[in-house]
């Protein structure tokens, strides 16, 4: 019983094999909070059964006790100390944001982009990817940036909760997506959606702060005074292996990609207008460079820069449709021109700005696990 305990508790809220197609998150807190429960009554027993079992002649029988004990001990060692998420992944020790000037960050790496009141950062995908989350302040408001290379999804949040500033650590994995656990409450909170899914918090959300996902260089032109978090040096090796995740080169079962559409590891655009969510195909929006699209009564236009990398979703008025010429988006009713940050730069149109949706790369088993009512678009033939 003691080793299998230690075992399981760990098991159902790690990548281990099939505890991640499991609905066990209820199992798998009601064994993390009761763990040391069951220590003492297996402990109770074992000196039990030792003195009534075994004479105090029998060395083997007490021998054999204490082997297994022993084992036990290795057990609670190496599941407690090695395989848990916050021993695996740790976060920074020291948390520096370089101006442009200062930057070591490649031009080319993605970064999840935050703005408030006029203050922008950026953090390094291939970052925050080992750390899991980062705690900063922009504008003077505290975030708490995520992301999980398993799910590939970056999630900003306030880490606010019931008005109170909270601190979290990672402590595993619901369905392949990573999770952290509040300090006051032990409530564990999903990465993907700011939900909480288990203990007294069950059922509250984080609020999410407005994020977008592009390459450095794409973000510094819009925001040129924007700071950039580096490299912490001690986890160097660590931010190693992540070294191709960007480009969707991982050699990682976990973290790897799909090279054909829609299956478990192909990248997908998701979205969530008006809590109706879309998922597109990144090798279809690749290829088409711009999508128009319309579902129920949400009009949308994508883009991808010239980049192949940096991806924008805007809300379009049914009256438009746009096309790519030579590079530039135009809309197709009145041929002016539009910018990558959707406002029209000329035309007749000059000066109108379309909304922008906030909007994900994500793998599809984690954008349709996480959103079961999405649709899927499909390009016409």
């Amino acid at each position: 019983m003691l080793v299998a305990v230690e075992i399981a508790r760990v098991y159902y809220i790690m990548p281990f094999p099939g505890s991640q197609q499991q609905n066990s998150i209820k199992l798998a807190y009601f064994l993390h909070n009761y763990i040391n429960l069951f220590r003492l009554i297996g402990i109770a027993g074992i000196v039990y059964l030792t003195y009534s079992l075994f004479p105090v002649s029998n060395r083997l029988g007490k021998w054999l006790i204490l082997v297994a004990i022993a084992f036990w001990l290795v057990v609670i060692y190496m599941f407690n100390f090695k395989m848990q998420a916050d021993k695996m992944f740790y976060e920074p020790r020291t948390k520096k944001l370089s101006p442009v000037s200062e930057n070591k960050i490649l031009p080319q790496q993605l970064v999840i982009g935050v703005t408030i009141n006029n203050q922008s950062k950026a953090y390094p995908i291939e970052i925050i990817g080992y750390h899991h989350q980062v705690r900063d302040s922009v504008g003077g408001v505290p975030v708490m940036v995520t992301y999980c290379t398993v799910c590939r999804t970056g999630r900003v949040f306030s880490p606010l909760v019931n008005g109170e500033p909270e601190t979290f650590r990672l402590v595993g994995m619901d369905h392949f997506n990573a999770m952290f656990e509040d300090s006051r409450t032990k409530s564990w909170w999903r990465q993907a959606n700011g939900e909480a899914i288990a203990g007294p918090l069950k059922g509250s959300q984080l609020s999410e702060i407005p994020s977008e996902q592009m390459t450095l260089a794409a973000w510094v032109a819009r925001h040129p005074n924007t700071t950039i978090l580096q490299p912490d040096s001690e986890f160097n090796d660590s931010y190693e292996k992540l070294a191709n995740y960007d480009e969707g080169k991982s050699n990682s079962k976990l973290t790897g990609t799909d090279s054909v559409s829609w299956q478990e590891k192909s990248w997908v655009v998701g979205i969530k207008p008006n809590n109706t969510p879309r998922a597109y195909d990144w090798i279809e929006l690749s290829q088409a460079r711009l999508i128009n699209d319309a579902f129920g009564r949400v009009f949308t236009l994508l883009a991808l820069e010239p980049d192949s990398a940096s991806f924008h979703v805007w809300l379009r008025p049914d009256s438009l449709s746009f096309a790519l010429k030579d590079g530039v988006i135009i809309d197709e009713q009145t041929s002016s021109r539009w910018d990558w940050n959707g406002t029209c730069t000329e035309g007749v149109l000059k000066g109108n700005r379309l909304i922008s949706v906030q909007s994900y790369q994500e793998f599809w088993h984690s954008w349709r696990t996480f959103n079961p009512s999405t649709t899927r678009y499909l390009a016409p033939n």
